[in-house]
């Protein structure tokens, strides 16, 4: 018995021996293999296919393993004839991700990769009046960039083309819907947000002298009010203000400063002694506290004509918002609000 399974055992070891030959030789041989498989398949699909699938690109990625990709998804029938027609054309991969069929033939499907419409932009959509905190998240969550790089990025102003003397890229990062390329880096992709907030200074007559002074404004305005009317109406309440040497009073820088998740401050929050705090400090506050929007930056710069000098939101639900010249209508306005407030629980 010891004999014979002694004898099977090595039958076994021999086996396997000759199998894991055979394994490397397939392995070293991988291009004989696949021609075998070809031939006995058929060479290539014909017309320009259907259904859809994702095909990525990595950044230097080589055609013979774009090839294999464009197999193993079902986007072409054979290794051969894809590789051997990259090499024909001298084909050049850009990486990024493509919109493309099954069962394409090799040509098809080499026209569709050079064809910008199928490839796939990372839309982003970034909303006015957030601050730069999620300005980030928003744009890390939608194309893949790691969070970390994004806000290293944002703090090389002099790459960005903010200026030096800003205290962040807060409020530089214009809102919008975006679609960037798979391949842009994190400092490409703020650049392109910069730019575009550039172009709607510009686009709004503002100088390059008072872009700091503009966006400070517009972001306030953003942030204070909902109606798009109430835009204009608050940016001369504030304009006013200011030409009289008024306390601004604006509960969002307030907030903005004491890092608040709300716009309703406490009586600790308008004493603390931080740079944005405008009932403690006149004039505006050291830099924006969100993104404003074209809107915003339109009302920053032609406020509607009115001697207001105070303003409250009335209801949290509608927007309402009054404006008044006197601070005996303000304070009734605010009774009107704080009437709402008892009426609305858990408005904050």
């Amino acid at each position: 018995m010891q004999t014979r399974a002694k004898f099977l055992a090595r039958r076994f070891v021999a086996l396997f021996a000759v199998l894991a030959v055979v394994a490397v030789l397939l392995f070293l041989n991988r291009s004989a293999v696949r021609d075998a498989l070809d031939s006995f398949n058929g060479s290539d699909f014909a017309g320009s296919g259907n259904g859809s699938v994702v095909l990525t690109i990595e950044p230097g990625e080589e055609g013979s393993s774009v090839a294999q990709e464009m197999v193993d998804l079902g986007i072409v029938k054979t290794y051969r004839t894809i590789y051997k027609l990259i090499l024909e054309r001298d084909f050049t991969f850009y990486p990024g991700s493509f919109n493309m069929k099954l069962q394409m033939s090799s040509s098809a499907a080499l026209d569709a990769l050079a064809d910008p419409t199928t490839r796939i932009a990372n839309r982003v959509t970034i909303r006015e009046g957030i601050r730069i905190e999620e300005v980030l998240s928003a744009i890390a969550q939608k194309t893949g960039i790691n969070l970390g790089t994004l806000e290293s990025a944002s703090k090389d102003l002099a790459t960005l083309g903010i200026p030096a003397t800003e205290v962040s890229a807060e409020g530089w990062l214009f809102p919008a819907t975006y679609e960037f390329d798979r391949e842009l880096s994190a400092q490409q992709v703020l650049k392109i947000m910069v730019d575009r907030m550039k172009t709607e200074l510009d686009r709004y007559g503002v100088s390059v002298a008072d872009r700091h002074k503009v966006l400070t404004l517009a972001s306030i305005v953003e942030n204070e009010v909902n109606s798009p009317d109430d835009y204009y109406k608050a940016s001369r309440v504030f304009t006013n203000r200011l030409e009289v040497g008024m306390p601004l009073q604006s509960d969002a820088t307030v907030s903005y400063g004491v890092r608040g998740s709300t716009f309703t401050t406490s009586k600790a929050d308008r004493a603390d002694p931080n740079p944005y705090n405008t009932y403690k400090y006149p004039g505006l506050p050291i830099g924006p506290i969100g993104a404003p929007g074209s809107l915003a930056i339109d009302a920053a710069v032609n406020p509607i004509a009115g001697d207001w000098l105070y303003f409250v939101t009335v209801n949290l639900k509608t927007g309402e918002t009054v404006f008044t010249e006197t601070y005996a209508e303000h304070q009734k306005a605010v009774r009107q609000w704080l009437a709402w407030m008892r009426e609305n629980p858990g408005y904050d």
